[in-house]
Protein backbone atom coordinates (compact mmCIF):
# COMPACT_ATOMS: atom_id res chain seq x y z
CA UNK A 1 0.00 0.00 0.00
CA UNK A 2 1.20 3.53 -0.82
CA UNK A 3 0.77 5.93 2.10
CA UNK A 4 0.78 9.26 0.23
CA UNK A 5 -2.27 11.53 0.42
CA UNK A 6 -3.34 12.18 -3.17
CA UNK A 7 -5.91 14.84 -4.09
CA UNK A 8 -7.80 14.17 -7.32
CA UNK A 9 -9.51 17.42 -8.35
CA UNK A 10 -12.47 16.68 -10.61
CA UNK A 11 -13.01 13.13 -9.35
CA UNK A 12 -16.58 12.98 -10.67
CA UNK A 13 -15.57 13.68 -14.25
CA UNK A 14 -14.62 11.01 -16.74
CA UNK A 15 -10.85 11.39 -16.34
CA UNK A 16 -10.92 11.99 -12.59
CA UNK A 17 -13.03 8.87 -12.06
CA UNK A 18 -10.54 6.82 -14.08
CA UNK A 19 -7.57 8.26 -12.18
CA UNK A 20 -9.15 7.36 -8.81
CA UNK A 21 -9.79 3.82 -10.07
CA UNK A 22 -6.21 3.43 -11.30
CA UNK A 23 -4.74 4.84 -8.07
CA UNK A 24 -6.72 2.33 -6.01
CA UNK A 25 -5.56 -0.47 -8.29
CA UNK A 26 -1.96 0.58 -7.71
CA UNK A 27 -2.30 0.53 -3.93
CA UNK A 28 -2.82 4.18 -3.03
CA UNK A 29 -4.96 4.15 0.10
CA UNK A 30 -5.31 7.86 0.96
CA UNK A 31 -7.18 9.35 -1.99
CA UNK A 32 -8.73 12.74 -1.25
CA UNK A 33 -11.72 14.06 -3.22
CA UNK A 34 -14.24 16.84 -2.71
CA UNK A 35 -17.51 17.77 -4.40
CA UNK A 36 -18.11 21.19 -5.92
CA UNK A 37 -20.88 21.72 -3.37
CA UNK A 38 -18.33 21.47 -0.55
CA UNK A 39 -15.47 23.24 -2.30
CA UNK A 40 -15.94 25.31 -5.44
CA UNK A 41 -12.45 25.44 -6.96
CA UNK A 42 -13.38 28.48 -9.05
CA UNK A 43 -13.44 30.44 -5.75
CA UNK A 44 -10.01 31.19 -4.34
CA UNK A 45 -11.14 31.38 -0.71
CA UNK A 46 -12.72 27.93 -0.82
CA UNK A 47 -9.70 26.40 -2.52
CA UNK A 48 -7.30 27.91 0.02
CA UNK A 49 -9.45 26.75 2.93
CA UNK A 50 -9.55 23.20 1.55
CA UNK A 51 -5.75 23.05 1.27
CA UNK A 52 -5.43 24.49 4.76
CA UNK A 53 -7.51 21.60 6.13
CA UNK A 54 -5.57 18.78 4.47
CA UNK A 55 -1.95 17.70 4.26
CA UNK A 56 -1.56 16.73 0.60
CA UNK A 57 1.40 15.03 -1.10
CA UNK A 58 0.30 14.77 -4.75
CA UNK A 59 -2.37 16.51 -6.85
CA UNK A 60 -3.99 15.37 -10.10
CA UNK A 61 -5.67 18.47 -11.51
CA UNK A 62 -8.34 17.06 -13.83
CA UNK A 63 -11.14 19.44 -12.78
CA UNK A 64 -12.28 21.45 -15.81
CA UNK A 65 -15.24 22.67 -17.80
CA UNK A 66 -15.23 20.64 -21.01
CA UNK A 67 -17.43 20.14 -24.06
CA UNK A 68 -17.55 19.70 -27.82
CA UNK A 69 -17.67 22.21 -30.68
CA UNK A 70 -21.26 23.31 -29.96
CA UNK A 71 -20.59 23.92 -26.26
CA UNK A 72 -17.32 25.76 -26.90
CA UNK A 73 -18.97 27.98 -29.51
CA UNK A 74 -22.01 28.69 -27.37
CA UNK A 75 -20.42 29.26 -23.95
CA UNK A 76 -16.94 30.74 -24.61
CA UNK A 77 -17.03 32.99 -21.53
CA UNK A 78 -17.76 30.08 -19.17
CA UNK A 79 -15.06 27.95 -20.80
CA UNK A 80 -12.28 30.50 -20.40
CA UNK A 81 -13.35 31.89 -17.03
CA UNK A 82 -14.06 28.67 -15.15
CA UNK A 83 -10.94 26.90 -16.40
CA UNK A 84 -8.69 29.85 -15.64
CA UNK A 85 -10.09 30.13 -12.13
CA UNK A 86 -9.76 26.42 -11.33
CA UNK A 87 -6.16 26.26 -12.56
CA UNK A 88 -5.01 29.46 -10.89
CA UNK A 89 -6.65 28.66 -7.57
CA UNK A 90 -5.49 25.04 -7.30
CA UNK A 91 -1.93 25.62 -8.51
CA UNK A 92 -1.40 28.67 -6.30
CA UNK A 93 -3.01 26.99 -3.28
CA UNK A 94 -0.76 23.97 -3.83
CA UNK A 95 2.33 26.19 -3.80
CA UNK A 96 1.13 28.29 -0.86
CA UNK A 97 0.53 25.17 1.24
CA UNK A 98 3.84 23.60 0.16
CA UNK A 99 2.50 20.77 -1.99
CA UNK A 100 5.45 19.96 -4.22
CA UNK A 101 3.93 17.44 -6.69
CA UNK A 102 1.13 18.29 -9.12
CA UNK A 103 0.01 16.96 -12.49
CA UNK A 104 -2.04 19.30 -14.68
CA UNK A 105 -4.23 17.84 -17.43
CA UNK A 106 -4.38 20.03 -20.49
CA UNK A 107 -5.80 19.35 -23.96
CA UNK A 108 -4.53 18.81 -27.48
CA UNK A 109 -6.48 21.93 -28.54
CA UNK A 110 -3.61 24.03 -27.16
CA UNK A 111 -1.79 23.53 -30.46
CA UNK A 112 -2.14 25.73 -33.57
CA UNK A 113 -4.93 24.95 -36.00
CA UNK A 114 -2.51 24.06 -38.79
CA UNK A 115 0.31 22.58 -36.72
CA UNK A 116 2.56 20.15 -38.55
CA UNK A 117 1.35 16.57 -38.07
CA UNK A 118 1.94 14.65 -35.91
CA UNK A 119 2.04 17.50 -33.39
CA UNK A 120 5.16 17.74 -31.26
CA UNK A 121 5.25 19.44 -27.87
CA UNK A 122 7.31 22.35 -29.17
CA UNK A 123 4.49 23.38 -31.56
CA UNK A 124 2.87 25.24 -28.66
CA UNK A 125 2.43 28.99 -29.36
CA UNK A 126 3.78 28.74 -32.90
CA UNK A 127 0.54 29.60 -34.73
CA UNK A 128 -3.14 30.58 -34.64
CA UNK A 129 -5.51 28.43 -32.60
CA UNK A 130 -8.70 26.75 -33.84
CA UNK A 131 -11.39 29.50 -33.49
CA UNK A 132 -14.17 27.18 -32.30
CA UNK A 133 -12.39 26.36 -29.03
CA UNK A 134 -9.88 29.21 -28.67
CA UNK A 135 -11.08 30.41 -25.22
CA UNK A 136 -10.76 26.89 -23.77
CA UNK A 137 -7.36 26.41 -25.42
CA UNK A 138 -6.06 29.70 -24.02
CA UNK A 139 -7.15 28.66 -20.53
CA UNK A 140 -5.32 25.36 -20.89
CA UNK A 141 -2.18 27.09 -22.18
CA UNK A 142 -2.34 29.33 -19.12
CA UNK A 143 -2.41 26.21 -16.92
CA UNK A 144 0.78 24.91 -18.54
CA UNK A 145 2.48 28.27 -18.09
CA UNK A 146 1.37 28.46 -14.46
CA UNK A 147 3.07 25.13 -13.80
CA UNK A 148 6.20 26.21 -15.66
CA UNK A 149 6.32 29.53 -13.80
CA UNK A 150 6.06 27.99 -10.32
CA UNK A 151 8.70 25.45 -11.31
CA UNK A 152 11.09 28.15 -12.51
CA UNK A 153 10.58 30.54 -9.63
CA UNK A 154 9.99 28.14 -6.73
CA UNK A 155 11.53 24.85 -7.95
CA UNK A 156 8.20 23.03 -7.73
CA UNK A 157 7.53 19.68 -9.38
CA UNK A 158 4.43 20.69 -11.34
CA UNK A 159 4.03 18.63 -14.50
CA UNK A 160 1.61 18.82 -17.43
CA UNK A 161 0.22 16.20 -19.79
CA UNK A 162 -1.65 16.97 -22.99
CA UNK A 163 -4.21 14.27 -23.80
CA UNK A 164 -5.69 13.69 -27.21
CA UNK A 165 -9.48 13.25 -27.54
CA UNK A 166 -10.62 11.05 -24.64
CA UNK A 167 -13.65 8.79 -24.35
CA UNK A 168 -15.00 6.11 -22.02
CA UNK A 169 -17.29 5.53 -19.03
CA UNK A 170 -18.64 8.60 -17.20
CA UNK A 171 -18.28 10.79 -20.28
CA UNK A 172 -20.76 13.60 -20.96
CA UNK A 173 -23.51 12.22 -23.21
CA UNK A 174 -25.52 15.44 -23.46
CA UNK A 175 -27.33 15.77 -26.79
CA UNK A 176 -25.63 19.09 -27.68
CA UNK A 177 -22.69 19.73 -25.33
CA UNK A 178 -20.77 16.46 -25.64
CA UNK A 179 -17.66 15.52 -27.60
CA UNK A 180 -17.84 13.53 -30.82
CA UNK A 181 -17.72 9.94 -29.48
CA UNK A 182 -20.40 10.27 -26.76
CA UNK A 183 -22.51 12.38 -29.13
CA UNK A 184 -22.37 9.69 -31.82
CA UNK A 185 -22.95 6.83 -29.37
CA UNK A 186 -26.08 8.60 -28.16
CA UNK A 187 -27.28 9.46 -31.66
CA UNK A 188 -26.84 5.93 -33.02
CA UNK A 189 -28.34 4.34 -29.90
CA UNK A 190 -31.43 6.53 -30.21
CA UNK A 191 -31.69 5.78 -33.93
CA UNK A 192 -31.66 2.03 -33.22
CA UNK A 193 -34.16 2.19 -30.35
CA UNK A 194 -36.53 4.49 -32.28
CA UNK A 195 -36.02 2.60 -35.56
CA UNK A 196 -34.78 5.64 -37.47
CA UNK A 197 -33.24 4.88 -40.85
CA UNK A 198 -30.96 7.91 -40.96
CA UNK A 199 -28.37 9.48 -38.65
CA UNK A 200 -27.15 13.04 -39.26
CA UNK A 201 -23.54 13.78 -38.33
CA UNK A 202 -22.03 17.25 -37.96
CA UNK A 203 -19.51 18.26 -40.60
CA UNK A 204 -18.15 16.65 -43.74
CA UNK A 205 -16.78 13.53 -42.06
CA UNK A 206 -13.33 14.26 -43.50
CA UNK A 207 -11.48 15.64 -40.43
CA UNK A 208 -9.13 13.16 -38.81
CA UNK A 209 -9.05 12.64 -35.07
CA UNK A 210 -7.05 10.58 -32.63
CA UNK A 211 -8.80 8.96 -29.67
CA UNK A 212 -7.62 7.47 -26.38
CA UNK A 213 -9.60 5.44 -23.86
CA UNK A 214 -9.79 7.23 -20.51
CA UNK A 215 -8.37 4.21 -18.63
CA UNK A 216 -5.24 4.48 -20.77
CA UNK A 217 -5.10 8.21 -20.03
CA UNK A 218 -5.36 7.62 -16.29
CA UNK A 219 -2.58 5.04 -16.45
CA UNK A 220 -0.40 7.51 -18.37
CA UNK A 221 -1.06 10.26 -15.81
CA UNK A 222 0.11 8.09 -12.94
CA UNK A 223 3.09 6.91 -14.98
CA UNK A 224 4.20 10.52 -15.61
CA UNK A 225 3.57 11.54 -11.99
CA UNK A 226 5.66 8.63 -10.70
CA UNK A 227 8.66 9.34 -12.96
CA UNK A 228 11.66 10.45 -10.93
CA UNK A 229 12.57 14.12 -11.35
CA UNK A 230 15.80 13.44 -13.23
CA UNK A 231 14.04 11.30 -15.85
CA UNK A 232 11.15 13.74 -16.29
CA UNK A 233 13.34 16.84 -16.48
CA UNK A 234 15.77 15.24 -18.91
CA UNK A 235 12.88 14.68 -21.33
CA UNK A 236 11.40 18.18 -21.07
CA UNK A 237 12.64 21.75 -21.23
CA UNK A 238 11.97 24.70 -18.90
CA UNK A 239 9.69 26.33 -21.48
CA UNK A 240 8.33 23.10 -23.05
CA UNK A 241 7.54 21.13 -19.94
CA UNK A 242 4.44 19.24 -21.06
CA UNK A 243 4.17 15.73 -22.49
CA UNK A 244 1.70 14.56 -25.14
CA UNK A 245 -0.50 11.55 -24.38
CA UNK A 246 -2.28 9.74 -27.20
CA UNK A 247 -2.69 6.55 -29.19
CA UNK A 248 -0.59 7.65 -32.17
CA UNK A 249 -3.37 6.55 -34.58
CA UNK A 250 -6.05 8.76 -36.14
CA UNK A 251 -9.27 8.09 -38.07
CA UNK A 252 -11.66 10.18 -40.13
CA UNK A 253 -14.94 11.12 -38.45
CA UNK A 254 -16.64 9.10 -41.20
CA UNK A 255 -14.69 5.99 -40.22
CA UNK A 256 -15.45 6.60 -36.55
CA UNK A 257 -19.16 6.88 -37.34
CA UNK A 258 -19.06 3.64 -39.32
CA UNK A 259 -17.43 1.80 -36.39
CA UNK A 260 -20.00 3.15 -33.94
CA UNK A 261 -22.85 2.26 -36.31
CA UNK A 262 -21.60 -1.33 -36.39
CA UNK A 263 -21.18 -1.53 -32.59
CA UNK A 264 -24.66 -0.14 -31.89
CA UNK A 265 -26.32 -2.26 -34.58
CA UNK A 266 -27.38 0.64 -36.81
CA UNK A 267 -27.71 -0.40 -40.46
CA UNK A 268 -29.30 2.74 -41.91
CA UNK A 269 -27.86 5.73 -43.80
CA UNK A 270 -25.17 8.12 -42.54
CA UNK A 271 -25.79 11.75 -43.56
CA UNK A 272 -22.97 14.28 -43.13
CA UNK A 273 -24.17 17.88 -42.62
CA UNK A 274 -21.34 19.96 -44.06
CA UNK A 275 -23.12 23.20 -43.09
CA UNK A 276 -21.83 22.51 -39.56
CA UNK A 277 -18.20 23.28 -38.65
CA UNK A 278 -15.53 20.61 -39.03
CA UNK A 279 -13.03 22.13 -36.62
CA UNK A 280 -9.34 21.38 -37.13
CA UNK A 281 -8.72 19.34 -40.33
CA UNK A 282 -6.39 16.92 -38.58
CA UNK A 283 -5.11 16.55 -35.03
CA UNK A 284 -2.64 13.76 -34.37
CA UNK A 285 -0.27 13.92 -31.42
CA UNK A 286 3.39 12.98 -31.57
CA UNK A 287 3.67 10.71 -28.54
CA UNK A 288 7.24 9.56 -29.14
CA UNK A 289 8.48 11.28 -25.99
CA UNK A 290 6.12 9.34 -23.73
CA UNK A 291 6.78 6.07 -25.56
CA UNK A 292 10.54 6.58 -25.17
CA UNK A 293 9.95 6.80 -21.41
CA UNK A 294 8.32 3.36 -21.44
CA UNK A 295 4.55 3.92 -21.69
CA UNK A 296 2.08 3.15 -24.47
CA UNK A 297 -1.70 2.56 -24.59
CA UNK A 298 -3.23 -0.90 -24.32
CA UNK A 299 -6.86 -0.42 -25.49
CA UNK A 300 -7.68 -0.34 -29.22
CA UNK A 301 -10.33 2.08 -30.49
CA UNK A 302 -12.82 -0.63 -31.46
CA UNK A 303 -12.41 -2.50 -28.15
CA UNK A 304 -12.68 0.75 -26.23
CA UNK A 305 -15.83 1.79 -28.06
CA UNK A 306 -17.41 -1.61 -27.42
CA UNK A 307 -16.59 -1.35 -23.70
CA UNK A 308 -17.93 2.21 -23.55
CA UNK A 309 -21.20 1.29 -25.27
CA UNK A 310 -21.69 -1.68 -22.94
CA UNK A 311 -21.15 0.68 -20.00
CA UNK A 312 -23.75 3.02 -21.49
CA UNK A 313 -26.30 0.23 -21.79
CA UNK A 314 -25.68 -0.72 -18.15
CA UNK A 315 -26.04 2.88 -16.97
CA UNK A 316 -28.92 4.30 -18.99
CA UNK A 317 -30.45 5.93 -15.90
CA UNK A 318 -27.11 7.55 -14.97
CA UNK A 319 -26.58 9.17 -18.37
CA UNK A 320 -30.27 10.10 -18.82
CA UNK A 321 -30.81 8.57 -22.22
Amino acid sequence: MIDKTVFVAGHRGMTGTAIVKQLKKRGYKNILTVSRQKCDLTKQGEAMAFFQQHKIDDIYLSAAKVGGIYANNTYPAEFIYQNLMIEANVIHAAHYHDVNNLLFLGSSCIYPRFAEQPIQEDALLTGVLEPTNEPYAIAKIAGIKLCESYNRQYQRNYRSVMPTNLYGPYDNFHAENSHVIPALLRRFHEAVTKKHREVVIWGSGKPMREFLHVDDMAAACIFVMELDAETYNSNTQPMISHINVGSGIDHTIRKLAQIIAKITGFDGTLVFDDSKPDGVPRKLMDTSKLKSLGWQPSISLEDGLKQTYQWCLSNLDRIRW
